[in-house]
């Protein structure tokens, strides 16, 4: 029998659990465990991501990336201080102010930059603007960086290195927002490690959820002596699970046999075989395909007919510049060439009416 083909292209959180993630989930639940993070899956977890990242770290894990990121943040920067993130950065525009909650009152300061990402030229204008207002403006502590980012691009090593460079120069901690951080680094075909503290990254939101997991993010400390009071933080904001093993399956699961980049590999290759696909139906792509998800504009009539034919994605503001109807298409571990191929097929028939 013949798999029903995949019409929901608005995002990866569509998907279901990958069948090993359920399974993990069903082991974890046999007998009686530690509560709080106490189990031996916990502290597996932690001994498997330090042999990924090739150092000593701490990871703690939580249930939303909204709570990775606020509470990641909340331990960079103080209630008087600022956090620069880029203006279509997550935290900014999808997070309803959690980032600036946890931070007890500390602001997000938005800064330009093309394909979403910000530009080592543009903190120091900034830092140098902020150093003449004294007291009078908040105080940038850190910088984040998603990764891939909101416009599906991806930074390369150089461009982490040079951010880098400039935040420490600036006295800036750096955080990466990692949701589809598998993605990226599949795109860049490095190691965790030289993807992240290598490039002067000191916390890691890591994203699993969007990439076959239930429920499962976590923040990961490339300085565990941050731990303690992460752990504190976590435990006030409500996210410490007392059953924290099943938070621990899942990602014991996603690093095991490389399942988080076998997946994303697949979505991210999907992605480019639909790019490629509907550069025959008119398509423009206002940004580079780097990860899993396209921003391209088709003609309104090709639009309207996709939708009427029940494929679903996401409107999207185009980016300075632009002009046109741009959609925002996502695709993820568990599509297939058939789902892409099909999506294509009727593009084009609709693009040669």
């Amino acid at each position: 029998m013949s798999q029903e083909l995949r019409r929901n292209f608005t995002s990866d959180n569509v998907t279901g659990a990958a069948p090993e993630m359920l399974a993990a989930l069903a082991a974890a639940n046999h007998g009686q465990a530690p509560s709080y993070g106490s189990d031996a899956l916990t502290q597996r977890l932690e001994a498997r991501a330090r042999e990924l990242f090739e150092c000593e770290l701490a990871i703690l894990p939580v249930t939303t990336g909204t709570a990775a990121n606020a509470l990641a943040l909340s331990l960079l920067t103080p209630p008087y201080g600022a956090v620069y993130c880029h203006a279509t950065a997550h935290v900014m525009t999808d997070e309803c102010g959690a980032p600036e909650f946890y931070a007890g009152g500390a602001k997000l300061l938005c800064l330009p930059g093309k394909h979403g990402r910000i530009e080592p030229g543009e903190i120091a204008a900034s830092m140098a603007l902020i150093a003449t207002m004294g007291v009078h403006h908040v105080q940038p502590s850190a910088v984040t960086l998603s990764q891939a980012t909101e416009w599906g691009t991806v930074y390369g090593l150089a461009e982490l290195d040079a951010l880098a460079t400039t935040a420490r120069a600036h006295r800036l901690a750096v955080h990466m927002d990692g949701a589809r951080f598998a993605n990226a680094l599949v795109h860049l075909g490095c190691t965790p490690a030289e993807a992240t503290w290598k490039r002067g990254v000191d916390v890691l939101s890591l994203g699993a959820t969007k990439n076959g997991a239930l429920a499962a993010e976590a923040v990961i400390l490339f300085n565990p002596e941050l731990r303690e009071q992460l752990a504190f933080r976590r435990k006030r904001a409500g996210h410490l699970w007392s059953k924290m093993r099943f938070l621990s399956a899942q990602l014991l699961a996603y690093f095991e046999g490389g399942l988080w980049l076998r997946h994303a590999s697949t979505a991210n290759g999907l992605a480019a075989r639909l790019a490629a696909g509907l550069l025959d139906c008119g398509g423009r792509f206002v940004a580079p395909v780097e990860a899993n998800e396209i921003f391209v504009t088709l003609p309104e009539a090709v639009i309207a007919s996709l939708r009427a034919g029940g494929y679903e994605f996401y409107d999207w503001p185009a980016p300075p510049g632009e002009s046109g109807s741009v959609i925002r298409l996502v695709t993820a571990y568990d599509m297939t060439t058939a789902d892409v191929d099909a999506f294509v097929g009727a593009a084009r028939r609709h693009a040669e009416a």
